[in-house]
């Protein structure tokens, strides 16, 4: 097996990573097993990919956790995948200040249970003070209804005259997302073999490099996680220019 590991230049690191953890229930499936058993398994993936994360030095990482359109998922299902968010965020809490890891979230919170929102915020607030990896959960998150509701936001700051028409920019935009303050994701990876973005972090990934994975989510190992940042460091990332016009300014630097 590969050792993709030792191959990673740290100098080039991505500085967020975004994750679409994928594969939980037809993992679950394969095996004779209820979907909530693949998303128990999936808990430990997380633990997996966060720790390789801290220790690299990965700045900023996004879960993709639950997404606003999984509330349509069975009763029984969101009940338990809310069980389980509840029971990881007391397990691990302790594990994310010990390896002073920063929590943050970002989606429609308030409509959580009360209970899983209220542990949340509380874990939120105790690693706040952390200064290693940020871990961003995306939770009741939606990329189309963030963007609707950025843009109702900044219209009625340009109705109450706050700002003005020609104030709104791709930066001003940006400052007004949920995600204002992080940077944009450098590397998406999505694991299962499913080559879509689904409704995740659309305008953010806009220069974002796309990895997919073919292995279901709860298999997902650290090795799998520095394929994609080896794979990640040898693309050229040339938002709109040509390769002549990059090797140009590199040499100039020089």
């Amino acid at each position: 097996m590969e050792n993709y590991k030792d191959q990673i230049n740290k100098d080039k690191l991505p500085c967020h990573v975004a994750i679409i953890m994928d594969g939980n229930g037809r993992w679950a499936k394969e095996r004779g097993r209820p979907r909530v058993y693949g998303h128990k398994k999936g808990a430990d993936s997380v633990r997996r990919v966060v720790e390789a994360s801290a220790e690299l030095g990965i700045g900023y990482l996004t879960l993709y956790t639950f997404s606003k359109e999984n509330w349509n998922r069975s009763e029984n299902e969101v009940s338990s995948l809310m069980s389980l968010l509840l029971s990881t965020i007391n397990t691990e809490t302790k594990t994310l200040i010990k390896n002073n890891v920063r929590l943050l979230a970002i989606g429609d919170l308030e409509n959580l249970p009360k209970n899983v929102y209220k542990k949340l915020m509380e874990a939120i607030r105790i690693t706040a003070d952390n200064t290693g990896l940020n871990l961003v959960l995306a939770l009741s998150y939606g990329s189309r209804w963030e963007i609707i509701n950025t843009v109702k936001k900044i219209s009625e700051k340009v109705s109450n005259k706050e700002i003005s028409v020609d104030d709104i920019d791709d930066n001003y935009f940006s400052s007004q997302l949920l995600t204002t303050g992080f940077p944009d994701p450098e590397l998406l990876i999505r694991t299962s073999g499913e080559t879509r973005i689904s409704n995740f972090l659309l305008w953010q990934i806009a220069y974002s490099e796309l990895f997919f994975s073919p292995k279901f989510w709860p298999d997902y190992q650290k090795e799998d996680l520095y394929q994609a940042i080896v794979d990640f460091q040898h693309r050229e990332r040339r938002f709109g220019k040509t390769s002549e016009q990059l090797n140009s300014q590199s040499d100039n630097a020089q």
